[in-house]
This record gives C-alpha cells, structure tokens and sequence, in this order.
C-alpha cells in the first residue's frame, strides 16, 4: 500500500513551507490495530504497538537524503525494530509530529498483519516520500 498523508499532515506541510509554523521532527510509530490508513485519519485511530523491545523511533532530520527530480523525493536510512518476545500482529507505521502529536501520515503493510512470535523477529521499514506536482 502507498503511504498516506492525512488531511492534517498536508496542512501541517504547507504551513511549514510557507514559514507559518515551525517543523518538528517526526516520530516513526508501529501500529497493531486493523485499520487501513484514510486521509481523514488522526493520531487517536491508531494503537501504538508496545512491550517486547518495542520502542518508537525519532527521525533524525539530517538523515533524510534529498532526489529533486520528478518525483522529488526524501529517502530515510532502513529502520529495524527488532524484538524480544511475542508482540502480536503489527499492521502498518505511521508517523506523528514529536511535540504536538500530530498525524501526518500512515501506511499499512502490503503483507499485513505480520505476526512478530519470536525474540530476534525483525522488522525492518525503508521510508521513501516523493512529491510531484502533475
């Protein structure tokens, strides 16, 4: 599935392009409820995955490689969560703003759900967004 920005995660966008509002890092969040991210979505939709070595991750800005192009795009290092135990299923990421907790976008595993049964079981997330205007 492609990732999905939210109705907010636009507007929180545009607002930091046009200097209104200042960026916050994001936080990159595993999530283990059914759901199939919409554009009407908000951060409460969501139920963060927890225990077993699970932590959420903050993106480092300075990380994030920049393509201009058609499509632009922003490429992030992979990430791997790696556990310890038993989590459960785990259906998708999606990423908040640090401070204000903000949903800006979301996206659920082609293969979802991944059943995650074992100490070691990996994870492991390559973010890429592009923008293009058509």
């Amino acid at each position: 599935m492609a990732i999905v920005f939210t109705n907010s995660g636009e507007a929180i966008a545009l607002r930091n392009i046009v200097n209104q509002t200042a960026p916050q890092n994001l936080v990159l969040k595993l999530y283990a409820n059914n759901i199939t991210p919409q554009k009407t979505d908000v951060t409460a939709d969501y139920t963060e995955c927890s225990g077993y070595g699970y932590s959420a991750v903050t993106l480092t800005p300075n990380n994030f490689t920049f393509t201009p192009g058609d499509p632009s795009t922003a490429a992030y290092p992979q990430i791997t969560f790696t556990f310890t135990g038993a989590i459960g299923l785990i259906y998708g990421y999606y990423v908040v703003q640090a401070s204000s907790n903000s949903l800006i976008f979301a996206n659920r595993f082609n293969n979802a759900p991944i059943n995650v049964l074992n100490n070691g079981d990996e994870i492991r997330i390559t973010l890429t967004l592009s923008l293009n205007n058509p």
